[in-house]
């Protein structure tokens, strides 16, 4: 592989850099918006912890990292580079059509348009200068494979965190159970305060 830059490397390090600057926005305003859907869905199972929210992004950005290298690596004809790009570039409606949905701000809501959008399309213009452009089938492809990592690592996470905190627990003296429950209640009831 040759050391001088081409349009595909600058698309695929363009593509990572927007997602890297979408996601730390995604990072800081995730657990406010998931106590939003907690909060329509009646339920805190779905609240989410600063914590949890950025390694489950350090997690996906294991996922759009690799894709990119792989991106760069084959001219843009990674199957896996193709899926991520198409992926992220229709996230960005998901983030309009969630925040229209609750008549507010959403997590990504800034940074999808301005940010994301542009960086997908970079990459995604290089593939079509290139000869490749992406097909339908890699948009399919990409938002399932986003949608399931998404999960995975929000799953992930939590059980990690979990882990954790028990680990964490279990060295405390001994107070019959005391301050573990407390944590849990405390944890149960800022998961379930809505925003004002």
């Amino acid at each position: 592989m040759s050391s001088k830059p081409t349009g595909t490397r600058i698309a695929a390090v363009a593509l990572f850099a927007a997602w890297l600057v979408h996601d730390v926005e995604e990072a800081f305003t995730f657990p406010a918006t998931s106590r939003l859907l907690a909060a329509r869905l009646g339920t805190g199972r779905v609240v989410v912890s600063p914590s949890q929210s950025v390694l489950a992004i350090a997690l996906m950005g294991v996922l759009v990292g690799t894709a990119c290298v792989r991106g760069s690596r084959t001219q843009g004809k990674s199957r896996l580079y193709r899926a991520v790009l198409a992926g992220l570039e229709a996230h960005v409606v998901t983030h309009v059509a969630t925040s229209i949905s609750f008549k507010s701000y959403t997590a990504g809501l800034i940074t999808a348009p301005l940010v994301m959008l542009p960086g997908a399309r970079v990459a995604r213009d290089e593939l079509r200068r290139s000869g490749s452009p992406l097909l339908p089938s890699d948009t399919v492809r990409g938002g399932a494979l986003l949608f399931a990592s998404a999960i995975v690592s929000h799953l992930i996470s939590r059980l990690f965190l979990g882990f954790i905190a028990s680990c964490g627990s279990q060295r405390r003296p001994h107070d019959g159970g005391f301050a573990r429950n407390s944590l849990v209640t405390r944890r149960t009831n800022e998961q379930m305060e809505t925003p004002k």
